[in-house]
């Protein structure tokens, strides 16, 4: 199996067909408009577990970044931590 990196800074267009979701990712264009990046396909029997994983990640970022703005100098930038789940 191989595994690309994709950077996408917005979700261009989202639909659910044959029970699979399919998520366009854009990024923004040099022009400034969006552009589509790849596309997304998870099956829909495994989306709110995907969807929880993003929410799981975003909720460790938050707290990352507050307790980084709490401390005077910290140890490591906040967008710089691994999470697995």
């Amino acid at each position: 199996m191989s595994h690309s990196v994709l950077f996408a800074d917005g979700v261009l267009e989202a639909a659910v067909h044959a029970g699979v979701a399919r998520l366009t990712l854009g990024q923004t264009g040099a022009d400034g408009q969006p552009v589509a990046a790849g596309q997304l396909v998870i099956p829909v029997m495994q989306l709110a577990a995907f969807t929880r994983s993003l929410h799981s990640l975003l909720q460790q970022f938050e707290a990352k970044r507050q307790q980084a703005q709490q401390q005077e100098a910290p140890a490591q930038p906040a967008d710089a931590f691994r999470f697995s789940g």
